[in-house]
């Protein structure tokens, strides 16, 4: 038996014990997990916005060791350090093959099939296609495993909003949210694509701090009734690329609002309250709208490279480590904007 945190209702996360994972499909690896993470968008059925049905495990960023493979697994052996997607895919169908890995065919989330991964261990489906062998630099101590627990999610789909709206094509770069996706997304502007000038919007001081730490050159108040009119005037009338990483009709259109004619938004935070974002104003300037689900199996290689090299630490966005046991004090932390993000120890 094992301990896995289960969902029973709004604000109701609970570390249980159930039954041990075991292989089903040739295809599938048991994983012991050795940090996992709580999401934001794990906020969403925490707070019973989005719907969940009681008894379901949580948890979707993991990384650990392979303890067990089935009979057509090829490309990993027992013993390796691995990160886990926030998507399960096959890497074999035409959307993995195209880097959609997030779209796969036969793909799938954690979660599914008591699959969550705040666990002590996870069953892999389609294993091959969904893990990625940790590089040996990331597995060296509690601040490298950070930084791998990022790749799982919030690095990769702030490193795709970067991508996507064309961080190192020149001109500045405008990141509109301070969570850990809007975070990342600086990080990824400034260290990985280099931008010539990395704006960071948000409303929380100390998480402004980071984004400057990440490598913004300015930090504005998204609260402040200026901010528009600053971001205009840092930008010299607006910027050719956007990331809003929020999610919210408000921070959709402050995205709009502050992008050059021709320019690119792209949104990665998940849009659960935009209702009528401004289309007038992104037909009239002729905007490109981009983003979306991050593929992040697409993107870990990527990244882990840089975090190895040294050009990024994406793990400082976890500034509250705890043990799993205390996963709900975790979720209740973020909830209440105690914590940007939590990482969690099984092991602990």
């Amino acid at each position: 038996m094992m301990k896995a945190t289960v969902y029973h209702g709004t604000r109701d996360v609970r570390l249980e014990t159930v039954p041990d994972p075991s292989l089903r499909e040739a295809t599938d690896a048991i994983v012991r997990v050795t940090r996992a993470a709580i999401c934001g968008s794990d906020l969403w059925f925490y707070r019973g916005v989005v719907e969940r049905e009681p008894g379901e495990r949580t948890g979707h960023e993991f990384v650990g060791i392979v303890e067990e493979i089935g009979s057509a697994v090829r490309t990993l052996r027992p013993g390796d350090a691995v990160i886990a997607p926030f998507a399960i895919s096959d890497g074999t169908c035409a959307y993995c093959r195209r880097g959609l890995q997030t779209s796969c065919e036969h793909g799938t989330f954690w979660g599914d099939d008591a699959n969550g991964g705040q666990a002590e261990f996870v069953r892999v489906p389609f294993a091959d296609g969904t893990l990625a062998v940790m590089h040996e630099g990331m597995r060296e101590n509690d601040d490298t495993l950070a930084d791998a627990a990022t790749l799982c999610d919030v690095m990769a789909t702030g490193h795709h909003g970067a991508t996507t709206a064309g961080a190192g094509n020149g001109g500045p770069v405008v990141v509109i949210g301070d969570g850990a996706v809007g975070l990342c997304a600086v990080l990824s502007a400034a260290r990985v694509h280099r931008a010539e000038r990395v704006i960071a919007v948000g409303h929380n001081a100390e998480r402004l701090k980071i984004a400057a730490e990440f490598g913004a050159d300015d930090c504005l108040d998204s609260h402040d009734p200026q901010t528009l009119e600053r971001l205009l005037e840092l930008t010299g009338g607006g910027a050719p690329s956007i990331v809003e990483a929020v999610g919210n009709e408000e921070s959709f259109n402050l995205a709009i609002a502050a992008a050059a004619p021709g320019g690119t938004v792209t949104y990665v935070g998940v849009p659960h309250n935009v209702k009528t974002p401004d289309l007038r104003s992104i037909f009239l300037k002729n905007l490109n709208l981009r983003g979306g689900l991050a593929p992040a199996r697409a993107y870990i290689e990527t990244l882990m490279a840089a975090c190895v090299a040294g050009q990024i630490h994406p793990g400082r966005v976890f500034d509250s480590r705890i043990p799993l046991a205390r996963v709900a004090e975790g979720y209740a932390a973020m909830d209440e904007r105690r914590a940007i993000k939590v990482l969690l120890n099984p092991g602990a």
